[in-house]
């Protein structure tokens, strides 16, 4: 009878033994995988000198390395370390590199809904820039078409883009036949608006505004012109922004993002989301303060054009943003959203 009873314990006592195995092999799995350490690369569109390579990129990167315990090691690259920056997106497409920081107007051919990333002569405020992508849909948008090409889309921040000139100007009538250093719509819309645009490049602008050149330029904003001398022979910065931009971008490999442990995807979506909200309040802070160091220190005067003229101006730029909405029917949608959101604040009618 024992004997009987041991032989009918036998494949229950296996079967047993095989499940206490199987889980001490799948515990074990698991202590690999959370102790494996994951490689990236990242490359940004901009030089170390930049002030974007040190507050956006090695931030990032090194916020993902403290909070995965080093689990997650990205390596940073300054622009062309790797790729040139216009390859940066189909690089980060094809995974020759895991993760890229760079501009979403450089990539319109594959993305057209970037565009609306750019507008010129857009929103007013940086929360206004802010509130339409976070909460009014477009995030989804331009996300849901990065995804078509394998990349997760991320926001860096909200940044404007204002012009300094040389000579004042009171109005929209003024600023006709200034020269002005502009690239991409915002030549296009202060062509429109009667202003003599031309593109030069960043190190030759100081030089240009210096001689004669041109009368006006933009790098940024505030901190942009500063930064670059702009305020030794511009005393005059001018206001509403050109634009508000959301388009400095992360662009990240989602087959790479698959990979990590769920746990480390997680430290990643939410320092991406952190960042945007850090740099974008970051940079309205650095604006102000620096425009009020220029103004006391270099005698520097804000103009603000007349609410009349800030309205003509705007009608020029719809023309514009009509252009971009034809590119393809999800930019057209993202255009008539953000008209909906303009008159929603009272800057459409």
């Amino acid at each position: 009878m024992k004997r009987c009873i041991t032989k009918r314990r036998a494949p229950i006592l296996f079967l047993a033994a095989c499940l206490v195995m199987g889980l001490m092999i799948i515990a074990h799995g698991d202590a690999i995988a959370k102790d494996k350490v994951f490689k990236w690369k990242c490359q940004a569109y901009v030089s170390v000198a930049s002030t974007s390579y040190e507050k956006s990129l090695i931030t990032v990167t090194n916020k993902i390395k403290e909070r995965t315990d080093g689990r997650l090691l990205i390596e940073p690259y300054a622009a062309g370390s790797l790729v040139p920056t216009k390859e940066i997106f189909n690089a980060v497409k094809r995974g020759m590199i895991e993760m890229g920081l760079s501009a979403a107007g450089y990539y319109l051919d594959q993305v057209p809904v970037g565009a609306v990333a750019q507008l010129p002569y857009c929103f007013k405020e940086p929360w206004e820039a802010a509130y339409f992508l976070k909460f009014k849909g477009f995030e989804e948008i331009a996300r849901a078409e990065y995804a078509k090409h394998g990349i997760f889309w991320s926001s860096d921040r909200i940044h404007p883009c204002e012009i300094v000139l040389k000579k004042p100007v009171q109005g929209m009538a003024d600023i006709k036949g200034l020269k002005i250093r502009a690239s991409g719509t915002n030549a296009k819309f202060l062509t429109a608006i009667g202003a003599a645009s031309s593109y030069i490049p960043g190190q030759e602008i100081y030089t240009a505004l210096a001689s004669g050149v041109v009368d006006g330029a933009y790098w940024g904003a505030a901190g942009g012109a500063d930064s670059m001398g702009f305020y030794d022979v511009c005393k005059y910065h001018l206001k509403p922004p050109i634009m508000l931009s959301m388009a400095d971008s992360w662009f990240v490999n989602q087959e790479a993002i698959n990979k990590l442990p769920e746990d480390i995807q997680e430290v990643l979506y939410w320092t991406l989301e952190e960042e945007f909200w850090r740099r974008t309040n970051q940079y309205i802070y650095d604006e102000r303060t620096t425009l009020a160091k220029v103004q006391g220190e270099k005698g520097v005067k804000v103009i603000t054009l007349p609410l009349k003229d800030q309205e003509m101006m705007t009608m020029e730029a719809i023309k514009l943003w009509d252009q971009e909405a034809q590119r393809d029917p999800v930019t057209a949608k993202a255009v008539t959203m953000v008209k909906a959101f303009l008159k929603e604040l009272g800057h459409l009618k």
